[in-house]
């Protein structure tokens, strides 16, 4: 017998952890044109907290009661009429134009949703769509050559480390700006970190070894001087702010937007033939979402956060979930 009761994040009011309620759904059924997936797994981005928190309330409409997350990865359980594109069974990943991803079920569109490649994992395949939409966008503007040097600032998060990536496929040399703990994880992705703090005009011109600095994008919110400082041209620099912009614009991209739909394909790929690697950080099922949000809010971690939402969990391993992340004691043992 296929599973009728499951559940979903809810908020009722905006604000902080206190407001996230986990509350039972029914499993629902696809209009003309949607599909219903069960989510395996579903990324966390920090916009959506900016969301639930009522800090995009300008620019973003939400209805309370509302429901969290945008990225899914999942199987199609249900087809609804007129629906071509899949049939129930097949593993697939994309983003819920409306949100409520993070959730048992979700309904979507068919064009909201793209095939997982076979090597792709579902847990990768789950945080995927934001951050790497978002990373893909804001690097084929810059139009990266060889003859380019870009500093990437928070390159080890979940956009900045798919960012430096796609920044050394366009055959730039990627100085990466990130903590002393993250810079071994930047190296393996073949950028040169460089620290944070003061000096760091001149550790980046170290870096970059008589180069000039040629674009700079900026995920932290604090490189605007520095880029300046730099020589970066205006039309080279990308802000915090100009992300956000694209990220905003993503978090309700509608179904069926070619652009959109051709870039997660490219990142799918991407990461599927192991031209790119997407790290997931922290892996949390679902009745630990709340603590999936705190890691998240932190800014420590690295790549991505993802909860599951099948995760087999006996509730023996919950004290391991919850338990210091090495990224985080690497760190403090460095203090």
């Amino acid at each position: 017998m296929s599973q009728r009761s499951g559940k979903a994040v809810q908020y009722e009011r905006f604000g902080a952890f206190d407001v996230v309620q986990i509350v039972p759904i029914e499993r629902p059924a696809p209009g003309t044109g949607e599909i219903v997936v069960q989510v395996a797994a579903a990324g966390l981005n920090h916009i959506e907290r900016f969301l639930r928190e009522g800090r995009l309330q300008d620019r973003v409409t939400v209805q309370l009661p509302a429901r969290q997350g945008v990225d899914f990865s999942g199987v199609v359980v249900t087809v609804g009429e007129g629906a071509k594109r899949f049939k129930v069974g097949d593993e697939v990943l994309g983003h819920a134009p409306e949100g409520g991803t993070h959730a048992t079920w979700v309904t979507v569109p068919e064009t909201a949703a793209i095939r997982k490649p076979v090597r792709l994992p579902l847990e990768v395949a789950g945080g995927l769509y934001l951050a790497g939409c978002t990373a893909v966008e804001v690097i084929d503007g810059l139009r990266l050559g060889r003859d380019d040097t870009v500093v990437i600032s928070a390159a080890a998060g979940g956009v900045g480390h798919i960012q430096a990536q796609l920044a050394r496929q366009a055959g730039a040399h990627v100085i990466s700006l990130g903590s002393e703990g993250n810079h071994d994880f930047l190296r393996q992705i073949g950028t040169h970190p460089v620290l944070y703090g003061e000096g760091e005009e001149q550790r980046i011109r170290s870096a970059a070894e008589g180069r000039a600095i040629t674009a700079f994008t900026d995920n932290h919110g604090s490189g605007a001087d520095l880029a300046r400082q730099l020589g970066v041209a205006e039309g080279r620099f990308v802000s915090s702010e100009q992300r956000r912009d694209i990220e905003v614009r993503l978090l309700r991209a509608p179904a069926g937007d070619t652009e959109t739909e051709q870039r997660l394909t490219r990142i799918a790929k991407l990461v599927a033939d192991r031209q790119l690697t997407v790290l997931v950080s922290g892996f949390y099922p679902f009745d630990l979402i709340t603590e999936a949000y705190r890691d998240l809010a932190e800014l420590h971690s690295r790549g991505k956060v993802v909860v599951g939402m099948q995760a087999v969990e006996s509730g023996e391993r919950q004290g391991w979930y919850l338990t210091e992340k090495a990224r985080t004691l690497h760190q403090r043992a460095e203090a």
